[in-house]
């Protein structure tokens, strides 16, 4: 399933999706999708949330977004050997491994970064990846006129407690970045080739928790163009009622002040949305890893049982819920572990299509069954669903990246890939067409795949994917510990 333990990082890979391979197909062919970001801020975002709910209605006439839309849903996909340079042909990059990626575009092992979790762009067009496992921040400098070359690599910020998410933003005319620990969030002042004088901006945040079961550690952190700092807190288990933390709320995104004043809670219910990224109207989104081991929460016929209410039972299991990207207007709940998004065409069945994109919840039949704790119905829809257990990591817009369109129009994400699915969940990289009439993401497409072989072993998982100064797409695997430079193509 998708869940805490994959998104750690340090769990062993499962496998393959053979049973998932009639749904791998749907997705390709409908194009579900991503998100990504710009190149200079690739944490950070020109715009600030606002708080309209959106929706203008669509246009009648076909917008060229909508055209993009449709290319990208139709674009080919094909298997690209991944070149690995000689400098980089150690451990698993011994042998060869082959990607699938839209047809025309090329992947090549950029550097070997042990652990290295997510990246961001540094106003200077160099790129820091985080290793929460090794508690370290690397800078990687592009080889000038070679921006395929293995780049220039060093450590510049270490013993920290697993670092993961990195931002930059700019205070009273200096740059600064934002390292979130699982503890804190940090400061230091940007020199242009590494860091100054470090401040311990946001103390105290959850970490470990014993009595949790799921303990989710790991933070992300964005800052919107007011300086707003943003951080998500994930929950201590899989399901369990919801806790706090010293008086902050677990399964939560917060907004901090930038003097590190916590200014409210930003929004609720999000099991563990490691994934945030502003969108081109201002607005927050997140990407968030849905609950494992859900129970069947209709009294109806399922997996063989007249009455399979509560019962968990694997086929059902295997795509409940969804995994979610969902757009975070003040004070959203997004349920957990209350109320799961519901994919399913027709509620319940066992052999129902499904459906990604404004999702309904349904009533959690081990933590709500009569729905006392909340009333599932009147949750706003979730905006874009992924297959359950896809296990959401790093989260971008592409928008001001110079991606070619249409992939510019949207989003990325990274999935991890499950960690207890039978059959597994494989990674990939998923990419999302951005509506701009209705301000809101399509259903996802897998971008970069190619991860797991047929027999269900896993040599990668992703963890980010950032687009690059270059036009490129880097993306990160924390399991290979590695750094993938994808060059797409403009014209496909």
């Amino acid at each position: 399933m998708s869940g805490s333990r994959c998104q750690r990082g340090q769990r062993g890979a499962v496998a393959a999706q053979r049973g998932l391979a009639a749904l791998v197909v749907v997705l390709l062919s409908l194009g579900l999708a991503s998100c990504g970001s710009s190149t200079h801020t690739s944490r950070s975002s020109s715009q600030t949330p606002h708080t309209s709910s959106q929706t203008s209605p669509a246009s009648s006439t076909t917008s060229p977004t909508v055209k993009h839309a449709a290319h990208a849903a139709n674009a080919s996909m094909t298997t690209v050997r991944l070149t690995v340079p000689a400098a980089n042909r150690s451990g698993v990059f011994t042998s060869a491994h082959r990607l699938s990626l839209p047809r025309g575009w090329t992947a090549e092992v950029w550097a070997l970064v042990n652990a290295v979790r997510f990246e961001t762009w540094t106003p200077e067009h160099d790129l820091l990846a985080s290793a929460p496992a090794d508690g370290t921040v690397t800078l990687l400098t592009p080889r000038t006129g070679n921006p395929g070359t293995p780049p220039a690599q060093r450590t510049i910020i270490s013993g920290l407690r697993n670092p993961q998410g990195l931002a930059f933003d700019r205070i009273d005319g200096h740059e600064v970045l934002y390292v979130a620990e699982s503890d804190e969030v940090d400061r230091y002042a940007w020199t242009g080739a590494g860091v100054g004088t470090r401040t311990v901006l946001i103390k105290g945040l959850p970490d470990t928790e014993p009595a949790g079961d799921d303990v989710h550690e790991l933070k992300d952190v964005v800052v919107g163009a007011d300086h707003t700092i943003y951080v998500d807190v994930g929950s201590s288990s899989n399901a369990s009622p919801r806790d706090s933390w010293h008086g902050i709320p677990r399964a939560s995104v917060l907004a901090y002040h930038p003097n590190g004043k916590l200014e409210r809670v930003w929004a609720t219910g999000v099991r563990n949305g490691d994934g945030l990224s502003f969108a081109p109207d201002g607005t927050l989104w997140t990407a968030v890893n849905e609950r494992d081991q859900i129970s069947y929460p209709f009294h109806r016929a399922y997996g063989g049982t007249s009455d399979a209410y509560n019962h968990v039972i694997e086929a059902y299991v295997n795509n409940h819920p969804p995994d979610e990207i969902a757009r975070l207007t003040p004070g959203r709940d997004l349920g957990w572990p209350y109320c799961d998004p519901d994919p399913d065409v027709r509620t319940g069945a066992s052999h129902t299509r499904f459906r990604y994109t404004n999702l309904p919840f349904t009533r959690d039949a081990q933590t709500n069954p009569t729905g006392a704790r909340l009333n599932c119905s009147k949750l706003s829809r979730l905006q874009v669903g992924l297959p359950a257990h896809t296990a959401p990591l790093g989260f971008h817009f592409l928008f001001g990246s110079k991606l070619p369109a249409p992939w510019s129009n949207g989003a990325v994400v990274a999935g991890h890939g499950s960690w207890d699915r039978h059959p597994p969940r494989g990674p990939a990289v998923y990419w999302m067409p951005w509506s701009q009439s209705r301000h809101t993401l399509g259903a996802a497409r897998v971008l970069v795949g190619g991860f797991q072989e047929p027999n269900g072993s896993r040599w990668g998982r992703v963890a980010d994917a950032v687009p690059g100064p270059d036009g490129a797409l880097y993306v990160a695997d924390d399991q290979a510990g590695a750094i993938y430079r994808i060059v797409p193509t403009a014209h496909h």
